[in-house]
């Protein structure tokens, strides 16, 4: 119990800091009020094939339920489903991944998300996860993306050695600038 505590501090300590680093304000709205969004939430995600110590093609599927905040200030929840190949992923280290993310906001609209970049790193057996993109088509279309996952595995780090990681859990932040 007191590992989870202590792992729960570091991981909400490690998001604060994050998200001061790279917390922007939404700005001003485009056409429509409809352009500048910001979206919290968190994320269960899955590894297949579990990530192991031998680096190997890896897909990863995520789900996550936000809330997002418009420019004008309205808030309403929204869900996002996003998928990854990631061509040398292993529990030592996670390449660069491009995927998709589609966010279906609450009033029927979506956002496809394509996530080009990604900056990586592992702190006290955190991982926080920088990526870049663009929104590809619907809510936004053309304007720059910037998304932050901050995950602990859901498995123990010794299933590195037997089975593999499997699961994450992860807090995420999604920007679509304005």
């Amino acid at each position: 119990m007191r590992s989870r505590r202590g792992t729960t501090v570091v991981l909400g300590s490690l998001a604060l800091v994050v998200s001061s680093l790279v917390w922007a304000p939404a700005g001003q709205a485009g056409a429509g009020g409809r352009a500048a969004v910001l979206c919290t939430g968190h994320s269960h995600g899955r590894y297949d094939p579990p990530l192991t110590l031998l680096p190997q093609e890896t897909r990863h599927h995520a789900d996550v339920n936000y809330t997002c905040t418009t420019a004008t200030g309205h808030t309403a929840p929204a869900t996002g489903s996003f998928d990854a190949v990631a061509p040398a992923a292993s529990c030592l280290s996670l390449t660069s991944a491009r995927g998709t993310e589609t966010v279906r906001y609450a009033d029927g609209s979506r956002s496809v998300i394509d996530i080009d970049g990604a900056t990586t790193a592992r702190v006290a057996g955190v991982l926080v996860v920088l990526q870049s993109g663009r929104v590809a088509e619907g809510r936004a279309e053309g304007h720059a993306v910037r998304r932050t996952v901050t995950a602990l595995p859901g498995q123990l780090p010794t299933d590195c050695l037997t089975s593999g990681i499997q699961d994450t859990h992860s807090t995420v932040r999604l920007e679509i600038l304005p």
